[in-house]
């Protein structure tokens, strides 16, 4: 795909046979989505947005992300929300203990499902009838948008229209902070959520990695993504940094960084290092039970990095 905005929208080879050859060609995908300034204006009442990214899958932003909900959340005077755009494997529900919660439609939106008080959280996998249901795409059909009665429909939603209709079409109210979890990669949904945000002012992404060299390389191509795009970069985090045994507090190295791990990366691209978070089994625990680790081992070493990684 040329892209949208290109001159050979809907008129190159590969426009061929798309659906959406036509509306391209037209130059109607060039002008811009009017719901960037709806957004822009819903959201000009949260104060701090954070988008939490990873080139790679599995190296624990969904839980990096629901830890720093719940972490900033602990201060009872700022109002926090957690947003999953993590469309085909939105894992936040369970982790945040909210597995079988719905969301419901009011007159000022969708009410997102709530931890606490002040913990606000929005998922598709609450408009799941199931968590073991798949979430299906194809292509083309990611320009689509999802109904507003909240039906699922996998043959006209999108990626990019359910990212934003969470953005535009949620209730989110008055916020500190708006912190949004990812899938891997540098792909639809990373382009929609920044497009869809970039009148909002977005403080910047957090970038979660493995110390090994095969999430490395993915995650400089999402560095790389972040500066083409004009991504503010907050800092890297390195996950699974060594194994802390509970009992005997030894460490050893289950990923080992061959290349150097996220400190020697950060170093060459000259970005902030904000932690190393070690292993612990009981945080794998804490996200099956739909817990908060910072509560559950609060005196755990993975706990006292993860505090020191949210201040």
């Amino acid at each position: 795909c040329p892209g949208t905005s290109s001159e050979e929208a809907g008129k190159s080879a590969s426009c061929q046979g798309c659906p959406n050859q036509q509306l391209c060609a037209s130059g109607a995908t060039k002008a811009p989505d009017p719901a960037i300034a709806e957004i822009g204006e819903k959201l000009s009442v949260v104060k701090h947005k954070i988008l939490v990214l990873s080139g790679k899958g599995g190296v624990g932003k969904s839980t990096f992300s629901a830890l720093l909900a719940h972490a900033l959340a602990s201060d009872s005077t700022k109002e926090v929300a957690l947003l999953d755009v993590d469309i085909c494997g939105p894992s936040i529900p369970r982790i945040m203990g909210l597995e079988g919660e719905q969301v419901h439609q009011s007159g000022s939106g969708w009410s997102p499902v709530y931890v606490d008080d002040n913990l606000a959280v929005m998922s598709i996998g609450f408009l799941l009838s199931s968590p073991d249901d798949a979430v299906i795409w194809r292509g083309p059909k990611k320009n689509g948008v999802l109904s507003r009665n909240l039906t699922l429909q996998f043959v006209s939603c999108s990626n990019s229209g359910m990212i934003k209709q969470f953005l535009r079409d949620v209730d989110w109210g008055q916020l500190d902070y708006l912190v949004v979890d990812t899938p891997p990669g540098t792909s639809d949904e990373h382009l929609s959520i920044v497009q869809y945000l970039s009148s909002t002012n977005v403080d910047g992404a957090v970038i979660i990695t493995t110390p090994q060299e095969v999430s490395l390389q993915d995650v400089r191509k999402e560095i790389r993504f972040c500066q083409k795009v004009k991504l503010p970069i907050i800092g890297v985090v390195e996950n699974m940094s060594g194994f802390v045994c509970p009992k005997c507090k030894n460490t050893s190295q289950i990923f080992p960084p061959s290349s150097g791990g996220a400190e020697k990366m950060c170093a060459d691209l000259n970005l902030p290092l904000l932690g190393k978070v070690p292993l612990d089994p009981r945080i794998g625990r804490s996200c099956d039970e739909g817990k908060s680790f910072l509560q559950e081992v609060p005196d755990s070493p993975a706990a006292d990095v993860y505090r020191r990684i949210v201040q």
